[in-house]
């Protein structure tokens, strides 16, 4: 398997960087988010995400898995359905991504009373 991500030990990278080579992208961090509530299927998030395509969200979810972040479940039916939660390696990151939900919600809410106040 080829190598995804940049060498960031032994002091060879930026810490923060190399957490945002793993959740950087828009719909990873938004993922991430979602999935802090517990087990979601594949179209319960894309009803939570309805700007992100199925392509696009299907990749994203391919790299977190990859990434040890979320792991994929999937269940015996017709059709086969897959659930998506995270690994205690993606819990871990509740407090970060808490913070930038908090963080988002204060910076848009500021954006939108400087443009009331135009």
């Amino acid at each position: 398997m080829a190598k995804r991500h940049g060498d960031y030990s032994r002091g060879r990278g930026c810490p923060v960087e190399a957490t945002l080579e793993i959740i950087g992208a828009k719909w990873k961090g938004a993922t991430v988010y979602h999935l802090l509530e517990g087990e979601l299927r594949f179209m319960e998030l894309r009803r939570r995400m309805p700007n992100v395509t199925q392509r696009i969200l299907a990749k994203a979810l391919r790299e977190l898995e990859a990434d040890g972040v979320i792991e994929r479940t999937v269940y015996p039916s017709q059709p086969p359905q897959v659930g998506y939660r995270l690994t205690m390696q993606g819990q871990s990151l509740r407090e970060a991504v808490l913070l930038l939900h908090r963080w988002g919600r204060s910076h848009l809410g500021d954006r939108d009373a400087l443009q009331a106040a135009e």
